[in-house]
């Protein structure tokens, strides 16, 4: 039996498949507790979700005032997880963020010792809110918490509660007095997720639902140890080849110089896509599958994220800004340009 074969025969079993149904209607369920406080922004919520059962971090950008910090706040609270938020600012030190050692009296031996204080990194869902307003230097002390899910202080490594994620929000249209996330940083993230301005008709339910009362309470739609259990499911999705081959064909075409690379590419990217990207197109295809009610990948599932997943490591070069040419308009040449396979689902 093939390592295809093998994997895909691991997610017919009864057990998997009970799993995979109640992924899905637990999902439908926290979407549904969602839509109680936060209007329209279908894609955006889809996406979160998809991060989070795909067990990734992503960026948020959005200008202000588009409930960035709300939406995080409010699916921590649907999926009964322990929510922080911290405020990145100039002044910001990386201790601040991971927690640091203080020297206190034991009360009973009455002897000074050094004892840990947790910083908020010590949650399930870290908000980074505006990231980029923080030095590189106290940015660079999320990387060893989102890559390993753990911190280190004098030496002294700290394990992270289960599951954990950092969503970080940026302004794109604030830049005077920030610190852009460098390449290696960015990449880190599964997802860059944009907030846009809502249509007239839900922008005027958010105006008319904010100015009176609410009381809203949520009901939880799934937990911490019910999300680990679907983390591992979404990695036993199988993935036919054909549509891996599509998902890291995208990539390699974003790559200016190289063999597969377009003519616009060459003209108006300075850098393409890292073979990251080409795996989180892959495992965020696996969870859009799974909510979607199917047990595999298919094309539309690895272009739908193509997107998020590549429009933060697709860099515009000189041209392609002076010709005021988008990130998401050089996806979708991308999109137009790579063959399908024909063997695709």
């Amino acid at each position: 039996m093939d390592s295809e074969t093998e994997q895909a025969a691991s997610l017919q079993g009864e057990d998997d498949i009970r799993l995979a149904d109640d992924l899905r209607a637990r999902y439908g369920r926290a979407r549904e507790e969602l839509a109680k406080l936060i209007v329209g922004q279908q894609n955006v919520v889809e996406q979160v979700l998809i991060t989070i059962l795909a067990g990734g971090n992503s960026l948020i950008v959005g200008v202000p005032g588009l409930a960035k910090t709300l939406l995080i706040h409010s699916i921590a609270q649907v999926l009964d997880l322990k929510f922080s938020r911290i405020q990145f600012t100039p002044d910001l030190m990386p201790s601040d963020i991971t927690g640091t050692d203080l020297v206190q009296e034991n009360p009973d031996s009455g002897r000074r010792e050094l004892v840990f204080l947790p910083g908020p990194i010590f949650a399930n869902i870290v908000l980074a809110d505006e990231i980029n307003r923080t030095p590189p230097k106290t940015q660079s002390a999320l990387l060893e918490a989102m890559q390993e899910h753990r911190v280190t202080v004098q030496g002294k490594t700290y394990p992270l509660e289960e599951p954990f994620f950092v969503f970080a929000t940026q302004n794109p249209i604030e830049l005077e007095g920030t610190y852009p996330l460098p390449e290696a940083q960015q990449d880190r993230f599964m997802f860059e997720i944009v907030i846009d301005y809502l249509p007239a008709e839900d922008e005027l339910e958010v105006v008319r639902q904010t100015t009176s009362l609410r009381d809203i309470e949520f009901e939880f739609a799934m937990d911490g140890a019910q999300i680990r259990d679907f983390q591992r499911l979404v990695r036993r999705v199988p993935v036919s080849q054909a549509v891996s081959r599509y998902a890291l064909d995208l990539v390699r075409h974003s790559r200016p110089g190289s063999d597969d690379a377009p003519d616009f590419v060459n003209d108006w990217v300075a850098y393409g896509a890292s073979t990251r990207a080409a795996q989180n197109l892959v495992l965020g295809g696996k969870a859009r599958a799974l909510i979607d009610g199917r047990y595999h990948v298919s094309i539309d599932d690895i272009a739908a994220l193509a997107k998020p997943v590549l429009r933060h490591r697709v860099l515009r070069n000189f041209h392609a800004e002076s010709e005021k040419i988008g990130t998401d308009q050089i996806i979708d040449r991308l999109l137009e340009a790579v063959p399908v396979p024909a063997s695709g689902m």
